[in-house]
């Protein structure tokens, strides 16, 4: 599916992907530590909607785009204000020290302390 026929601006700081039907959040939050990500997410109030979330690895990754050639690498024309770094996922390790990332730099996935600030994209899901 070509890209500029994958999204849809709702016109409400929300984008909604054609292709999954998830409804990602347009603004770019603040740095953030995983717990307070969590929090955020769950209490974010957004565009009429309510039950946002952090997004899986699988989701968030879906939003890369491996053939750009410049970071960040994420539709600019959906997600105007990305940041090229790392954002926070819902996955953590198996320890459950550490949480899942997806680097908007990089397109890569990585884990860090979640005591350690990574940015957010909250997501929704039109059920």
């Amino acid at each position: 599916m070509n890209e500029t026929k994958r999204f849809l601006d709702n016109g409400d700081q929300t984008v909604t992907d054609l292709q999954t039907g998830l409804i990602w959040d347009q603004r770019d939050v603040c740095l953030m530590n995983w717990f307070e990500a969590l929090e955020y997410c769950s209490n974010l109030h957004h565009a009429g909607k309510e039950d946002w979330r952090l997004p899986t690895r699988e989701e968030l990754e879906s939003l890369v785009q491996r053939d750009r050639t410049e970071a960040p690498l994420l539709d600019p024309t959906f997600f105007p204000n990305v940041v090229a770094n790392h954002y926070w996922t819902n996955e953590t390790t198996e320890a459950g020290t550490t949480a899942f990332y997806v680097s908007f730099n990089r397109g890569k996935t990585g884990r860090r302390t979640k005591k350690l600030k990574n940015y957010v994209r909250a997501v929704w899901l039109n059920t």
